[in-house]
C-alpha cells in the first residue's frame, strides 16, 4: 500500500524498523505487566523494581518518539 492509497489511519503512522518495534512491545509489556500487578500484596522491594520497570520503559518510549519525529523540547 503506497502513501497515497493508505486509508486515514495509515497516512500518518511512521513505519518503525525491526528494532523499535521490538522496543515499542518491551515498553508495552512492562506496562502490562505493571497493569496485572496486584500492588496490594507487593513487597516493598517489589515496587521499587515496578517503578523503576516502568521508568525505564517512559524514558526508551519518548526516545522512540524522538527518533521518529525528531526532537520535541529545544
Amino acid at each position: 500500500m503506497t502513501e497515497a492509497s493508505a486509508g486515514p489511519a495509515e497516512a500518518g503512522r511512521a513505519h518503525l524498523t525491526p528494532p523499535q518495534a521490538a522496543r515499542l512491545a518491551m515498553d508495552r509489556l512492562d506496562l502490562a505487566r505493571a497493569r496485572s500487578a496486584d500492588l496490594a500484596a507487593m513487597e516493598q522491594a517489589e515496587m521499587v523494581v515496578l517503578v523503576e520497570r516502568l521508568r525505564g520503559a517512559l524514558y526508551d518510549a519518548l526516545r522512540l518518539v524522538e527518533e521518529l519525529a525528531g526532537p520535541t523540547i529545544p
